[in-house]
């Protein structure tokens, strides 16, 4: 058996479900824990994979605490001289 997302619009579930029912023998339908508490779960999955194998091939890079402090305060101190009055 083959595990597969679907998506199916809100005004053909009553088709979609009879569907099923009358093949059930062929048919499994399981909720997705992860979708349940987040819909989007499976694209921050992949996106956040994708940020990893960046780090990891130093593609990017990740900043300390330290680092982006400093960075704030010259980013603040700018701000102030270019929009000061």
């Amino acid at each position: 058996m083959q595990t597969m997302s679907i998506q199916i619009q809100d005004n053909y579930i009553p088709q979609f479900m009879k569907y099923v029912q009358e093949h059930n023998d062929n048919i499994i339908i399981s909720k997705d824990k992860n979708l349940e508490y987040d819909p989007y779960f499976y694209e921050r999955q992949k996106e956040l994979k994708q940020i990893k194998n960046n780090i990891d091939s130093g593609k990017s890079s990740l900043l300390s605490f330290d680092e982006i402090e400093v960075k704030t305060i010259q980013f603040e101190k700018e701000l102030e001289l270019k929009y000061a009055n």
